[in-house]
Order: C-alpha cells, then structure tokens, then sequence
C-alpha cells in the first residue's frame, strides 16, 4: 500500500487578474503546506481566469501569465504543485498545466482535446498538445490532465493508466448546467473502474459572466468508489490522505498517445505529516446529490454576486412588479450580496394593483432589503400626449403597454447612474425565448439572474428558497402570472400556460426537435407552429439582451448562436 497526501484547491479565480490568482494561489499554497501535502493541485487556468476568451491574441497577456507562473513555482518547496496556465512555444499557445517542485517549473503537461462545442471555443485559440507523461516521484506515479482530456474514451486517463499511473490528477474549469453533476460523476467512476486508477478531479468554482463553476471536486479509488465528496459552490481545500494499493497497469490508450516517462525525484513522500483537520471533507448525502433546485438557486447566487462583485459594482436595484420573476431576482440579489446592497423600486401604473403593492413591501420587508416607490403615472399620461397627434387615430395597445415598461427601465437606469447601481433584470426563459419582453423596458439592464430559468422552474426555486427561509409571500406565487400592463390582462392572453409552453421550448430549444417530433409528443400542431414562430422572430431581441448565469445544457448567447437575419423555417 502507498499513500498520498493530495490538497484539491477549489479556486475562483478573476478572468485577466493575473496579479491577483497569482497572490491567492501562493497564499493558498502556504496555506495547504501547514498540512504537508505531496501535491497540491489548482483548476484548469488558474492563472488567467477561464475562458480569457480573446485576451489570449494578446501576446503581452500570454506573457505575464507565463511569469506568474515562474513567480509561483518559486513559492513551491520539496512538495509538488500543479496549476494551469496558457504556454507558449514556436508561436503557439496552449491550455496547460505546470508540474512544480523546488522552485522550478519541472515539466508541461499541453491539453490533448480542445472542446468546440457549447460555450467552448478552445480550437480558436489553442494548439492541441502532443505528450502524454507519467510521472515518478518517489514510489508514487500520477498521470495530469486536463479538462476535456477525461471524457474521452481511451484518451489521455487511458493511457496513463496503462503507463503505470497510479492517480490520474484531473484540473478543469468544466461549467454547471442541470444534470451535469450525475453526468460527471458517472464518466468519473466508469474511467476509474475501466482502468483501474485512482481519479483525484478538481474542478473550478465561481462566475464568469454566463458561465457559473460549481467546484464539483472528488476522489474515486481504483475501482470506481467515490472516497470523498465536497459540497459544491464553495470555494476552498479539499487535503485528503489517499491509499493506493498495489495495482496492475490496465487501460487501451489511443495508437497515436505515446507514453513519456518522466521523473520528478528519487526521493519523495518522506516528510511528517500533521493530523488533518477533523471535518475536511462532508461525505454528501443522496439527498445533497439530488437537491437539483438547491443546485440552480445556489448557482444563480454564485454567478450574480460574481457577476455584480468583479465587475466593481457596490450595491444592485431590482424593479420590483409584486410578480414572481422578480420576486426571485430580489432572494437571488439578496442571498448573494446582503440585504444592505440591494435596493428594490416599486414604480406603479395606473394598472397596478393595490395587491401587487401589498406584495411587493412584505417580500422587501421578508428579504430585509430597501425599498422605494416611484409611480409612473404622470410620467406615463405624459408620453400619451406628447405622443397624441401621432397615436389618436390608432386604438390603444401595444405600444402603450412597452411605454409603460420603457419608462421604468429609464427610471432604474437613472438610478443605476445616479448611485453606481447594478441594475439586475427579470425576464425568464420562457418569456426570452418568445420574445415577451420589451427592449430598452423590462430588458434593460446589466445582468439577468433568471435569464436561463423557465418560467415553471421559478415557481419550484421560489418555493425551495421558502423552504430554507420563508421570504416570498405566497400569494406572489399562487396568483395568475401578468404584466399589468393594462386593465384585466394575463400572461395566457398571450401565451400558453407555462406548463404546456415550456415543455414544447425546451424540445425545440435544448433539445432541438423539429416540428414533426414536437408534434409526436403530443402538442397541439398550430400552438407549436405558434411557438417556433414567436422563437425564430425573437433571435434580435435576445441578441440585445444583458448577460445572464446559465444553468440549462443549452442556454441563449454563448450556446444557442442563431443568425439575427434569417429566412430558415421549420414548419
């Protein structure tokens, strides 16, 4: 039997602050050492933040992040440390991962397999690398990857396996979507068991932009038994004595991955090692591993107070209608930043009604956040007659409902400007892939928590947040979804109920089902003609939209890439 002190450390690092990951990286490298580990291991780019996207056509970019890392390896003692890094040779860059010990950079391990699919872009940018080390220090031999490098059958894992590996150390920057969790651990467990080798897989955890990391990290033995489990959506160390017993080299490696040996040191695993702390690690529960709305709600906070933090903003205002949407937003914004950084503004109508008022103050109230009251009334019969020569031979309708929602979006604009508030939009999915949603009104903004949840999934999140601690009031959630954009009006005057809309958006949209399979589900034909043409009309309007966390596998923006002009129809 060998043993194996190894700190995963679950890392959120600031795309382009290479100053800054590199001054947590060394803190958290001093920080692990106090445990002696043998190898401490950070996610896929450390040292860039990921995607860097095209600050990588920036060679001074790709320059100071290779001196970080000279700066870090010159932190690093008798143990062994691994970071990702773009490296840069013969003209070509790479997604890589430094090997370290000794004050020295000891070795390079290059990214195999470049994702290009999704949100992933990396053929843009990257070279794929070419060797597939095994490396020996002391009576202990690990295998890096990368990422990607893992889900590929008798890939990179498989053949370092079949060298000798006794581990195979895995750093990615791999992003969450619903089901991802289930997904990744399978691949995980059935790679081990395949091959007969220890997995340590350390993933990166916070927001970027769309993209949210949960810090899914986890330890599998060699045959395919999950030793230890850390909870998501944290950011911290996870330092675990791993026992390897003996093992016979297996795996079927691909013809074209040869095999390189290389040698860190004769000597190794030598050093006293202190007692771990007593709760490192939480084995997670089957209920933690299927708390899927605990998951989202836990992934739009993360990628919100990340969105709204790095980019510098202070505090955020939400438009507060008394609806459910913004309800949510309103726990989200809280939740992720404190109640004292959010501000709510009721801006009322005269179609508003008393009830939505009612509603709005006991959800502020419940959330402990600001509230303000700013009526558009006279604001609103403003616009009515300035506009009157134009509209009065025209009857009233939706260009007086956008009004409404346009001079609220300048009411929180202003706001936004005057106070350096962050204002956090409300639109879901459901009204995004449909287009119900005013440019400049509702859609105005600099972030959009909900903008890849559907509407039915709102209702869920709302009630799990209750769950955790009663704040929105359960009338919001019970009472019929509107606009209150004029007298008596609801969401069905327009749409389908949620329940029967989301199901055809999602086989249409994430699912990419054609008319004639969407109708095999059993929908009505002319409501799905209905649907597909109000998806295909809206592409401009999302083109506009502020960003938002993504936590669906095909989410608006970086994976649905439509062309704004377009004559292709599907029925």
């Amino acid at each position: 039997m060998k043993k194996l002190r190894i700190a995963l450390c679950r890392f959120n690092p600031t795309v382009g602050d290479i100053s800054g990951n590199t001054e947590k990286i060394i803190q958290r490298l001093r920080a692990a050492n106090e445990y002696n580990p043998d190898i401490t291991a950070f996610p896929e780019l450390a040292v860039t933040g990921y995607p860097p996207e095209d600050l990588l056509l920036k060679p001074h970019f790709v320059r100071d992040n290779i001196r970080a890392i000279e700066r870090i390896s010159a932190a690093i003692g008798d143990s062994i440390a691994i970071a990702g890094f773009v490296d840069r040779a013969d003209d070509h860059i790479y997604n890589a991962a430094a090997i370290m010990r000794e004050r020295s950079v000891v070795d390079i391990y290059r990214k195999i397999h470049l994702p290009n699919y999704g949100v992933f872009d990396e053929v843009r940018y990257f070279r794929p690398g070419e060797r597939c080390p095994v490396y020996t220090a002391g009576d202990i031999r690990f295998g890096v990857n990368i990422c990607e490098d893992i889900w590929i059958k008798n890939g990179p894992a498989a053949a370092q396996a079949s060298g000798g590996a006794d581990i195979i150390i895995n750093i990615s920057a791999s992003p969450y979507h619903i089901g991802k969790y289930e997904e990744r651990t399978e691949m995980l467990t059935k790679t081990a068991r395949d091959n007969n080798v220890a997995i340590a897989y350390l993933n990166m955890t916070g927001g970027q932009d769309e993209l949210v990391f949960d810090g899914h990290t986890l330890v599998i033995n060699n045959e395919g038994e999950l030793i230890v489990e850390a909870k998501r959506f944290e950011e911290d160390d996870v330092i675990i004595d791993i026992v390897i017993p003996h093992r016979y080299a297996c795996g079927a490696p691909s013809n074209d991955l040869k095999i390189e040996d290389v040698t860190i040191c004769r000597q190794f695993n030598q050093r006293n090692k202190p007692p771990l702390p007593d709760k490192p690690l939480m084995q997670l529960s089957k209920t933690d591993r299927k708390s899927d709305c605990g998951d989202i709600y836990n992934a739009l906070v993360m990628g919100t107070r990340d969105y709204v933090n790095k980019n510098g903003f202070n505090k955020a205002c939400i438009g507060l209608s008394g609806g459910v949407d913004s309800a949510l937003v309103a726990a989200i914004a809280a939740d992720a930043l404190g109640r004292d950084n959010v501000a709510g503004i009721f801006m009322p109508s005269p179609f508003t009604s008393a009830e939505s008022r009612v509603d709005a103050c006991e959800l502020a109230r419940n959330l402990g956040i600001e509230l303000m009251e700013i009526p558009i009334s006279k604001v609103y019969n403003s616009y009515l007659d300035t506009l009157k020569p134009q509209f009065e031979k025209r009857p009233a309708g939706i260009a007086e409902e956008n009004i409404q929602a346009r001079i609220r979006g300048n009411i929180l604009m202003g706001m936004s400007n005057k106070f350096g508030w962050l204002v956090l939009t409300t639109g879901n999915k459901s009204e995004m892939s449909v287009g119900y949603a005013t440019l400049y009104g509702d859609m105005a903004g600099g972030f959009a928590p909900i903008k890849d949840v559907p509407k039915t999934l709102v209702y869920r999140l709302c009630k799990w947040r209750n769950m955790q601690a009663p704040a929105i009031p359960e009338r919001i959630i019970t009472k019929e979804p509107t606009a209150e954009l004029k007298p008596g009006q609801k969401d069905t005057d327009s749409l389908p109920p949620y329940e029967i809309l989301d199901p055809i958006l999602k086989a249409y949209i994430e699912d990419s089902r054609n008319y004639e399979e969407i109708v095999a589900l059993g929908f009505d034909a002319d409501l799905i003609k209905k649907v597909i043409g109000m998806v295909d009309r809206s592409e401009y309007k999302r083109r506009q939209s502020p960003p938002g966390s993504k936590i669906t596998p095909l989410a608006f923006g970086r994976d649905r890439r439509f062309p704004i002009t377009n004559k292709y129809r599907s029925c």
